[in-house]
């Protein structure tokens, strides 16, 4: 399994390794080492350090990953090579091709801002070719969290019908994240869990929570929980100190706490125009029983039924935010009755019992 680094393995793809590895296959992990090496290992998986600038365009970087791809499969003869995410699926792609690889599934867990705009600059058009030509062959699948980046690679020829699986996000454990009664002590909790990157809609939400400032501030919290990020359009420890106040809106860093965080939440949101995947984070909203605002962008709005478990917005509105935060944020009630509907969706939709078995299967055909 090759995933860019280890603590989204950890939050995304451990489920189904695990879940391999007591069914017979020998499983190993490359991605790079970010400081959780341990926590993979101590489940019992081999972890090995991958050579990846997840955000680079280095052709010098990009080229020692394919080729470290390469000779590892030259070498180990995996059965099964499963990449996650666009970088892992160009370089492993084709490095599995040139090196005759038998399965290959290739998990496409969002099209970022390489895919965004109608009219593609040359690097994305190169790219589409090269996974093209790495798709061009026999034992390939290539899995999608929602429809629309399926239907792009059908339309687009970088994939055939016959080789593209639906599978609705990476899942969430109900025996984890249970269904919790909201906290009664206030103040009302709005929290966006994602990487602090400009495309997740934080400036949206920060536009929309001063907005609400004069009638808000001293019942509402307002919680940013994510790392910093390389990514080009990341923002820095000083812009994010500058933009929130520490009181009315707060930004927590990264967590390894975020579970008991929802749980002690009143209401999620995640303004992205970022190309998502399915966002982990709002299925794990919906299986706690929190309330969504997320908007119509792909990926986001497939986890919530406008009206019944949140609402929908255009990307970018920070109006429109605002006037759902505010509904949300004085109606207790509707909070309540749209957080059951949340659980009740992720029960039926999101269950990673339901994901691990449908890559287990996926695995074995391939083999």
């Amino acid at each position: 399994m090759i995933v860019n680094e280890d603590r989204f393995f950890l939050s995304h793809r451990k489920d189904i390794a695990l879940a391999a590895q007591k069914n017979g296959w020998e499983v190993k992990i490359f991605c790079k080492d970010t400081g959780q090496r341990q926590d993979v290992e101590a489940l019992g998986l081999e972890m090995v350090e991958l050579p990846i600038n997840p955000t680079g365009t280095n052709l010098k970087e990009e080229l020692r990953t394919l080729r470290f791809l390469y000779n590892l499969y030259r070498k180990d003869k995996p059965d099964v090579v499963h990449h996650v995410g666009l970088k892992n699926i160009l370089w492993g792609g084709i490095a599995a091709k040139l090196a005759k690889i038998k399965g290959v599934v290739n998990a496409v867990s969002g099209l970022g801002v390489l895919f965004s705009g109608e009219d593609y600059s040359l690097e994305t058009k190169l790219v589409l070719e090269a996974m093209r030509f790495a798709n061009n062959r026999k034992s390939v699948a290539l899995i999608f969290q929602n429809q629309e980046d399926k239907q792009l690679f059908i339309e687009r020829h970088i994939a055939l019908p016959e080789q593209c699986e639906y599978i609705k996000g990476s899942g969430v454990n109900l025996d984890e994240y249970v269904y919790t009664p909201e906290p009664e002590i206030p103040p009302v909790k709005v929290i966006l869990t994602a990487r602090m990157v400009r495309e997740k809609g934080i400036d949206t939400l920060i536009e929309a929570a001063e907005s609400l400032r004069n009638e808000m501030e001293g019942k509402v919290v307002f919680q940013l929980c994510g790392g910093l990020h390389n990514n080009p359009t990341g923002y820095k420890a000083e812009e994010l100190e500058k933009l929130c106040d520490g009181k009315y809106i707060q930004w927590l860093g990264h967590r390894n706490d975020v579970r008991e965080l929802l749980m002690q939440s009143h209401i999620v949101t995640l303004p992205s125009y970022y190309r998502e995947g399915l966002p982990k984070s709002l299925i794990e909203a919906c299986a706690i029983g929190r309330p969504i605002i997320t908007t119509l962008n792909y990926g986001c709005k497939d986890t919530v039924d406008d009206g019944k478990n949140g609402f929908l917005i255009t990307p970018r509105d920070a109006s429109a935010l605002a006037d759902k935060l505010r509904i949300l944020i004085n109606d207790k009630q509707l909070r309540i009755q749209m957080g059951m509907n949340g659980r009740k969706k992720a029960e039926a939709e999101f269950s990673v019992a339901e994901v691990v078995k449908k890559h287990l299967e996926i695995y074995r055909k391939l083999s």
